[in-house]
């Protein structure tokens, strides 16, 4: 008879072999909030104007260089499913906003930091939970109070430029202005002359960047209308006032759906069946032509013969083979994409004011350019030396663009620099003083989670943290609520007006920032048991040619 051991007693008997299991403070709740600590500490220092880089190495080995969070976390395959919890959070932020992802990290790290201090001062989870959901609150009615600037018309460059400036100086500090320029123009000239509702007009998507070597960044500019890095096919290179038929499928002689077999007996049915085709091919050519089409634009690829026809009767023809780029084009140039090759009618022609080719640096583009208020689409051509440096200025035009379509929501202002967070602190610790039970001590380290972010700027600056946090509340508690860190300060911290320096931030990207990353932590902390279970299939392949013949 074989011998049968018997398992342990608790919840793993009642398991597989080879699952995990933790519960209780020391093995569940300080593992999760060590694991958040961490995550939140390695994000911390890309925080703020002078945040340090980061060099990400994907799985597919693309190097990415960028202190943006939201693209560090994406890039970085987060195991431990509390730290989990914390990029889902930032996630649903960036969906949300669009800005302020490191901002849910760091602050969920540091109220989960404030939480283990009341753990092991013998407070449940339970009370700091419902002390930090109190704070939350209590922080969400005082923020409305902190406003200082309203953009109300989103057409006013100047209004929403003072915005943008701050989310785009958080990534490109020193080129802040210029970017800010851009993003402005590109994001005012798409909207419509009388839209009723900007909100649901205005979509991200509609402001697109592309991305072309060479020269410097003071180089970009703004294109009305799309722009591809491509040649075109024909020997046309620039139409005025051009009509765009657009095609899904390739321009080229019909393929039948069932094979054909034709029996040909003499060099004149050879010479008659090549003339059917051909004629055939014109024929439609010639019915596009005659629609009023100048340009013809295809998803597939442009025939020989095709394109002779093409020439023939003066059209340009571009083959731009990414149909979301094709769904666009047809969106900026109001034109129908067509799945055969038939005549377009009136309505199904887009229009497009130049399409022409150009050429930028050592390459070549083809520009569908639109003047005035017709635009549906505007392009952001940046320039610059490298691949990494222009994926990071798409990374700040990004967020610039996603300020601006939460700006067409809620238009409103808070003082950035540190000082919201600081005044809210402030007005958080003390109502704290107003609660009998034991949560005012989670609330009272609600407020001092706050400081979490004073102190980063100042720490990444180079400057001292206890020293700015001392000036900053002697500065709030005279009635200098605007107050803030200057990041331009060297070696000793200093304070200015936030609202006068121009330095402001979303009241949107605080408040669900705020609600975010509360959220989180408390779902962390009321977690008391870990329950991992065995993984799924066999042994993981080894590294390199595992199953190569050559191995040695």
């Amino acid at each position: 008879m074989a011998l049968h051991v018997p398992k342990a007693p608790g919840v793993s008997q009642m398991l597989k072999d080879g699952v995990r299991y933790f519960s209780g403070l020391e093995e569940a709740v300080y593992r999760n909030i060590t694991a958040c600590k961490q995550f939140a500490q390695s994000v911390r220092t890309a925080y703020g104007p002078n945040g340090m880089n980061k060099m990400v190495i994907n799985h597919l080995e693309k190097l990415f260089v960028t202190s943006d969070a939201a693209t560090i976390i994406k890039e970085l395959d987060v195991e431990h499913p509390a730290a989990k919890l914390l990029v889902l959070a930032s996630e649903m932020q960036e969906a949300e906003v669009g800005d302020g992802t490191n901002f849910v990290i760091i602050f969920a790290g540091s109220l989960l930091e404030a939480a283990e201090e009341l753990l092991r001062l013998g407070i449940t989870t339970s009370e700091i939970v419902e002390g930090y959901e109190i704070a939350l609150e209590k922080a969400l009615e005082e923020l409305p109070k902190l406003v200082v600037h309203e953009a109300k018309d989103h057409k006013d460059i100047e209004q929403i430029k003072a915005g943008i400036k701050t989310s785009i100086m958080s990534k490109q500090y020193g080129k802040e202005d210029f970017i800010t320029e851009l993003v402005c123009k590109a994001c005012t000239s798409i909207l419509p002359a009388n839209a009723s509702n900007i909100k649901t007009t205005f979509a991200v998507d509609n402001v697109r960047v592309c991305k072309i070597l060479g020269s410097g960044l003071h180089s970009s500019q703004v294109v009305q209308g799309m722009v591809f890095k491509r040649q075109v096919e024909g020997e046309l290179t620039k139409v005025l006032n051009a009509k765009i038929a657009v095609y899904t499928c390739a321009v080229d002689i019909t393929q039948t759906e069932t094979k054909g077999t034709v029996l040909i007996k003499s060099a004149d049915e050879l010479m008659n069946f090549s003339r059917g085709e051909e004629s055939l091919l014109e024929s439609q050519i010639k019915a596009i032509a005659d629609s009023g089409a100048t340009v013809v634009v295809s998803g597939g690829k442009f025939g020989d013969m095709a394109l002779y026809y093409v020439n023939k009767y003066n059209m340009m023809a571009v083959r731009i083979p990414s149909k979301f780029d094709l769904r666009r084009l047809c969106k900026a140039i109001g034109a129908t994409a067509l799945p055969k090759l038939i005549q377009p009618s009136k309505e199904e022609l887009g229009y497009a004011d130049t399409v022409h080719v150009d050429e930028l640096g050592d390459t070549n583009v083809v520009v569908f350019q639109l003047h005035g208020q017709e635009s549906r689409i505007s392009t952001v051509i940046v320039r610059g030396s490298t691949d990494n440096y222009m994926d990071d200025i798409e990374r700040a035009i990004d967020d610039g663009v996603n300020t601006f379509k939460a700006i067409t929501r809620d238009g409103r202002f808070l003082p950035g620099a540190g000082a919201t967070e600081i005044e809210l602190a402030s007005r958080i610790s003390a109502f704290a003083d107003t609660i009998p039970g034991l949560e005012q001590y989670a609330v009272r380290k609600f407020s001092t989670a706050l400081e979490v972010f004073p102190k980063t700027l100042s720490e990444n600056s180079g400057t001292q943290a206890q020293e700015l946090l001392s000036k900053l509340y002697a500065a709030h508690k005279e009635g200098k609520v605007n107050h803030g860190f200057d990041i331009e300060s060297t070696g000793v911290a200093t304070i200015v007006d936030a609202e006068k320096a121009g330095i402001l931030d979303l009241y949107l990207t605080k408040l669900w920032a705020i609600k975010y990353a509360v959220n989180a932590a408390c779902t962390i902390l009321k977690i008391d048991q870990i329950i991992m279970a065995k993984r799924a299939g066999g042994p993981k392949p080894r590294a390199g040619k595992a199953n190569s013949d050559d191995e040695s």
